[in-house]
């Protein structure tokens, strides 16, 4: 997300120490501040960002590291009429006060010539200290500290404002607004960007599309859901109110404007006229979990089911394998996106055979990045996000089928059995267990 969104703001990743995956504070090389509070709007996974004045291994490096930065560009916040005051944030310890009093005590050499105010300083500094993740096993002295000026906090508030607890029209499957909004920011959406959702729902990934500034569009086979009919997801209601569908739930947030309309379509087909139309495609497919994958059926074909839909609305359905839902996928991605557009979704991956050389690939897209979010200890999905580099051709149609690397997602719903054959292992050995 941090990477997107540094080129989003036309900066570069790039950390003056390893980033270590296993500690909260990263050291970033960002050109401006500017950039760092335009990184700030955007980030649901970053907490606050700091101008570093100084860190180190223990209390002696840090002290020497504060007075090794240059005078010139602490002055400007230690001015005489100005005001200030030092917070303490520790991670996996708690101090007592007089502890983080006596911390703050320790940088009286700084030449602060302003003014204490606690409630509301012009500028805020901060001593940050990591303890480790073990919280089994938390050192007497910190790790690592750090010492700078606070400059912007991130969008956390954004996960609980748009929680999908509070949402109007939610499906089975609709997306967590934290999660949306990591998808948005890794398809980089900046204002009047045209975003595609071809598996919509109940349009959970439109709404962090839209508050960004984007204009929002997608389809859905299921005409019950596009149209917000038929039984509820919610516990304790049974039935969708008159008024539940994707429209009411931008229109909740402010973000109605931004809604272009959501279509009852089939992803397998063909709907749209040739060309580059959207500026990110920002989904999640069905694993055929909770609800089963389905396309556009005919007579001709061998049908599984014929549903009747309200309003007399029919459609035969037929089964539509995993490995096809991202094959039209990627190729539609490719057709459809303008150039250095792109495709984040997510892939369901079978832990145990799971290897890189599984991601579907196609050659106009180039894969950037790929985040596992674990399921179960046997089952994950993977969020894909890839950018088009190179103009669709007529030949580019079809050449991912010459590659064998999509073989493991042949066959009907083979994660679905793969996903509960863990269940039920799982629940064999709970029941043999009771036995004893």
């Amino acid at each position: 997300e941090i990477t997107s969104l540094l080129s989003l703001c036309g900066g570069q990743f790039s950390g003056e120490q390893e980033i270590r995956v296993n500690s909260p504070f990263w050291i970033l090389n960002i050109p401006s501040e500017e950039m760092a509070r335009g990184l700030m709007k955007r980030t649901v996974c970053a907490k606050s960002i700091f101008e570093l004045w100084g860190h180190g291994r223990s209390a002696g490096e840090l002290y020497a590291s504060l007075k090794n930065y240059p005078t010139d560009k602490m002055l400007p916040y230690l001015q005489s009429d100005s005001t200030y005051k030092i917070r303490i944030h520790t991670f996996n310890k708690t101090l007592t006060q007089a502890q983080k009093i006596k911390k703050i005590d320790a940088l009286e050499f700084l030449p602060f010539k302003g003014k204490v105010n606690l409630k509301n300083p012009e500028h805020t500094f901060w001593i940050l200290e990591d303890y480790g993740m073990n919280p089994n096993d938390v050192p007497e002295e910190p790790i690592h500290l750090y010492f700078g000026r606070w400059i912007a906090d991130g969008q956390r508030e954004l996960i609980e404002s748009y929680s999908v607890k509070k949402r109007h029209f939610i499906g089975n499957t609709s997306m967590d607004a934290c999660l949306s909004f990591i998808m948005a920011n890794h398809g980089r959406v900046k204002p009047n960007d045209i975003v595609y959702d071809p598996f919509v729902g109940t349009g959970g990934l439109l709404i962090s599309s839209a508050h960004f500034g984007a204009y929002v569009c997608g389809t859905d086979i299921d005409y019950n859901t596009i149209h917000g009919l038929g039984k509820a997801s919610r516990k304790n209601q049974k039935w969708r109110g008159p008024d539940e569908n994707i429209r009411a739930n931008l229109r909740q947030y402010g973000l109605e404007k931004f809604y272009l309309d959501a279509l009852i379509a089939d992803s397998s087909r063909p709907i749209w006229r040739k060309g580059m139309l959207f500026d990110a495609i920002i989904t999640d497919p069905p694993y055929g979990i909770r609800e089963a994958p389905r396309r556009m059926g005919s007579p001709k074909e061998t049908v599984k089911s014929v549903e009747r839909s309200t309003e007399n609305h029919f459609f035969v359905s037929s089964s539509y394998h995993l490995s096809d839902i991202f094959f039209d996928l990627l190729k539609f991605g490719a057709e459809h996106l303008v150039m250095g557009g792109r495709l984040v979704y997510w892939l369901p991956i079978y832990r145990p055979e799971y290897s890189e050389e599984i991601i579907p690939r196609h050659p106009c897209l180039k894969l950037i990045s790929n985040c596992e979010q674990m399921l179960s200890s046997h089952t994950s999905r993977r969020l894909i996000t890839m950018e088009k580099v190179k103009e669709f051709k007529d030949q580019d149609e079809n050449s991912y089928l010459l590659d064998g690397q999509y073989m493991p997602y042949r066959g009907h719903n083979s994660f679905r059995e793969k996903y509960f054959s863990g269940v039920t292992k799982r629940i064999a050995k709970e029941e043999k267990d009771n036995q004893k």
